[in-house]
């Protein structure tokens, strides 16, 4: 995860419920639930001491309990083969992100943002397709379980062969509700399509794959542009067109939410609230 302002703090540590607990929290219970059994967390180095403070080390001591272990793994700009580009600030992506954590990851895994809630189904299908010998997947969910009630949001729309397969994720931006469903820029969208949300499920060997691109990708940046990204999504979806890799899409019906937007806070509040009030979670979450 990187650092993003949101109002007054880091976006991804904001509490959502009345025990403090932030949206990871949630993930990492489901996660867990599921059968993984091994957090990394993905983070900047100068956010360590809030971020242990805050959520680290009470998830490192509820894991312990349950002999899950924890590591952390640190996303720096510097981190790359030779020099950064002179008046780089911006880290390098989510492809990068999960490339720092190579070292610890020796079992399938699946990747999540900090700051979406996913709910309980993804990770189930996940963990179930990588015991099972999958090689790369993603958690599939329906356009109109991801919409935000306060303005346009992106979305990787997903077209898939009849066989469940991946075929190509077409970035789509500032996709509103409207009283038909959805549009984007006046287009209509069908709000059944699948979108990706990054949530993927991936293997050791995959960091092989990602450290490759890596090197390319930083290879073809020009000089002069500080802001290009190495992402996750964009490797895969070269990936897929090149014929280098196959995903399999596995349909969620679970909602989505999360902080988009400073008016989407109370909402989601909301929603962790009847979440607990309707036994998919028990107070106190971990208790």
């Amino acid at each position: 995860m990187s650092k993003e302002k949101f109002g007054t703090g880091i976006k991804q540590l904001e509490p959502v419920d009345d025990g403090q607990h932030i949206i990871m929290d949630y993930s990492i219970h489901d996660a867990i639930e599921a059968g993984f059994n091994h957090v990394v967390f993905i983070i900047r180095k100068d956010i360590e001491g809030e971020f242990r403070s805050v959520m680290g080390d009470r998830i490192a001591s509820i894991c312990g309990k349950s002999g899950v272990t924890v590591d952390y793994a640190f996303q720096d700009i510097e981190d790359i083969p030779g020099e950064p580009p002179a008046g780089r600030t911006k880290p390098w992506g989510t492809g990068q992100a999960v490339l720092a954590a190579k070292a610890v990851l020796k079992t399938p895994f699946v990747v999540i943002n900090a700051d979406d809630y996913y709910g309980k189904e993804g990770f189930r299908l996940v963990h179930e397709y990588l015991v099972n010998g999958g090689q790369s997947c993603m958690a599939g969910f329906v356009l109109k379980n991801t919409l935000s009630d306060n303005g346009g949001v992106t979305r990787g729309i997903c077209k898939m062969d009849d066989q469940n397969n991946l075929t190509e994720v077409v970035e789509t931006k500032n996709i509103v509700k409207t009283a038909d469903g959805a549009a984007a820029d006046g287009i209509a969208i069908d709000t059944e399509s699948l979108v990706s949300m990054n949530m993927w499920g991936l293997t050791p060997e995959f960091m092989e794959i990602l450290e490759k691109g890596f090197i390319e990708f930083l290879g073809g940046i020009k000089e002069g542009d500080i802001k290009k990204e190495y992402l996750l999504p964009e490797l895969i979806d070269q990936l897929i067109h090149s014929g280098k890799a196959a995903v399999d899409v596995l349909e969620t019906k679970d909602e989505w939410f999360g902080v988009t937007y400073q008016e989407d806070k109370a909402s989601v509040q909301a929603a962790f609230k009847k979440l607990t009030d309707d036994g998919v979670y028990p107070e106190g979450l971990y208790q």
